[in-house]
């Protein structure tokens, strides 16, 4: 169960911020990750609601620090 609660909290955010870098939109990286949450709760990996509730949060600080990193991005490019 350690193992399930340490990737709900950890991986959701990882995987937006790579499918971010990988596809240079967070759109994309967004509908990616949340595409992965869907299919793992639907083959059983998640067998309880606040493990999916984690699961968003994570998600949720993954699209925060991908939102600050492209406005630093920018503000760099811009100065």
């Amino acid at each position: 169960m350690i193992d399930k609660i340490l990737s709900a909290i950890f991986l959701p955010a990882f995987l937006m911020v790579f499918f971010t870098r990988v596809t240079y939109s967070r759109l994309v990286g967004f509908l990616l990750t949340v595409a992965l949450v869907i299919v793992s709760a639907y083959n059983g990996y998640l067998h309880k609601w606040w493990l999916i509730i984690v699961e968003a949060a994570s998600l949720t600080m993954g699209l925060f620090i991908v939102n600050r990193t492209m406005m630093k991005k920018r503000n760099k490019n811009t100065s």
